[in-house]
């Protein structure tokens, strides 16, 4: 799918400003301030620059600040998806920036992922970011960096990749606390925390698609892999976090390559045409379901799987008696319970709010003394339920076979492969997806409201 097909008009661009306090924006343009509007983290910062400044990475930390407060200030339109920008950033070092083949990369990858027309420009900062620096020793040289969110990939991928590579394995740290590390000091680990953030006024917060979400991981990964001089970045996701929303698109939306090979090979473009080299995105478990890694995960050493967290919600919306739970009918929640099924690994019941999903009714299935029951939350499931449906009855819908030789096309360019294998290596992944997701249902019963809901009949 090429961003082209989803462009908004140049005209109608809306102009945003990233500039330091002080500075005049152009006419018409909103200002995100540097400080104040896309803040940078000074223990963010020393966490990732521990042994090496380099403005130019600093910049583009800057630059994916920018380009999430663009996605986040300006709503997407009521008919079609695609929003036009144009940016104006604040730089060390202009020129570099400015030069055609780097913007044209930076516009490529932005463009591809979130479906948008991006046009990027570069002025001069009135002063540098005051240097930052604490020494720190990784304890090993680093080869390999391993992007960590404390979900279920992350620690199966980290603790089999951690098994075939012990010594050179660094892992960066996605906004969440390691699960299997309790007592990691922050202040003294590399890449321990996010280096930026953004802060909108209330009420300026218009849209939610998060597309840039992606750009941002990439960016503070590819950083991370230059400071460390590593020349490997392994995504953790499996086939159907990373191909799925790709295939399974609905209504006016723009796909979701958040995590797609058609989008880090982008990202390894943007690192070289600007630093003149870039770590490579390892895809080691992409033609593997979710099930299929943490079953051999499980199988390698015993994980504390149970303090990882998939749920899309927040703890206050579904938390229960001062317990932190995850809501269970998110399509985040329903594909971990399908996965975990499919491995064998047994979860307790009260992991979530959505105790029995075997009942039949939506209602009936929440923990009893649930109040927040809500109709938005029954929509969640509902998209939840379908998503994983959806995905299943692919493999065997001849409706669908254009669609997926486009997929596989679209993924054996970015990696290298021919059509054919990468074809029939997406075909066996979503055939193996289907009969985890028919056992799951059969486990759940004829009666359950997840079985009711679902076409692809166990």
């Amino acid at each position: 799918m090429k961003p082209l097909a989803f462009s908004a008009a140049a005209e109608t661009a809306i102009l945003v400003d990233a500039l330091e306090e002080g500075r005049s924006p152009r006419d018409g343009a909103l200002t995100a301030v540097i400080g104040r509007n896309l803040k940078l983290s000074i223990a963010g910062l020393k966490s990732y620059f521990y042994a090496d400044w380099q403005p130019v990475l600093v910049d583009l930390l800057v630059v994916a600040a920018a380009a999430e407060y663009c996605d986040v200030v300006a709503h997407r339109p009521a008919w079609g998806w695609a929003r036009a920008f144009d940016v104006r950033v604040a730089v060390h070092d202009p020129a570099r920036w400015n030069a055609p083949i780097v913007r044209e990369a930076l516009q490529d990858a932005l463009g591809f992922l979130t479906g948008d027309k991006w046009a990027f420009s570069f002025a001069a900062r009135v002063e540098p970011v005051p240097q930052v620096r604490q020494m720190l020793d990784l304890g090993h040289p680093a080869k390999t960096i391993i992007p960590y969110s404390n979900g279920l990939d992350s620690l199966a991928v980290a603790a089999l990749t951690s098994e075939a590579r012990p010594s050179d394995l660094v892992r960066v740290r996605l906004g969440a606390a390691f699960a299997d590390q309790k007592s990691h000091n922050k202040r003294r680990q590399a890449f321990a925390s996010v280096p930026y953030e953004v802060r909108v006024a209330k009420g300026r917060r218009k849209e939610s698609s998060a597309r840039s979400r992606g750009f941002k991981f990439a960016v503070i990964t590819g950083i991370a892999a230059v400071l460390a001089k590593a020349d490997k970045i392994v995504v953790t996701e499996s086939g159907q976090g990373a191909l799925g929303p790709v295939l399974t698109v609905s209504g006016q939306a723009y796909p979701d390559y958040r995590v797609h090979p058609a989008f880090t090979m982008r990202v390894e473009r943007l690192f070289a045409t600007l630093l003149g080299h870039s770590a490579h995105y390892d895809f080691p478990r992409l033609w593997s379901t979710k099930g299929e890694t943490i079953a051999e995960a499980a199988r390698a050493t015993p994980q504390p799987w149970a303090e990882t967290r998939s749920c899309w919600q927040q703890s206050r919306q579904v938390g229960m008696g001062g317990k932190q739970r995850q809501c269970g009918v998110c399509a985040a929640c329903m594909l971990r319970r399908m996965s975990l099924h499919a491995a064998g690994v047994v979860e307790p019941a009260d992991a979530y709010v959505w105790e029995n999903l075997g009942a039949s009714d939506f209602r009936s299935g929440a923990a009893p003394g649930f109040k927040l029951v809500t109709p938005a939350l029954e929509q969640y499931a509902i998209a939840g339920v379908l998503h994983l449906d959806h995905l299943a009855a692919l493999p065997d819908s001849p409706l669908h076979r254009r669609l997926i030789r486009r997929s596989a096309r679209e993924v054996a360019d970015a990696l290298g492969e021919t059509l054919q294998d990468t074809e029939m290596k997406l075909l066996s992944m979503l055939e193996r997806h289907r009969n985890e997701w028919r056992n799951f249902l059969t486990q759940l019963g004829p009666d359950s409201f997840v079985t009711k809901l679902s076409s692809v009949v166990p």
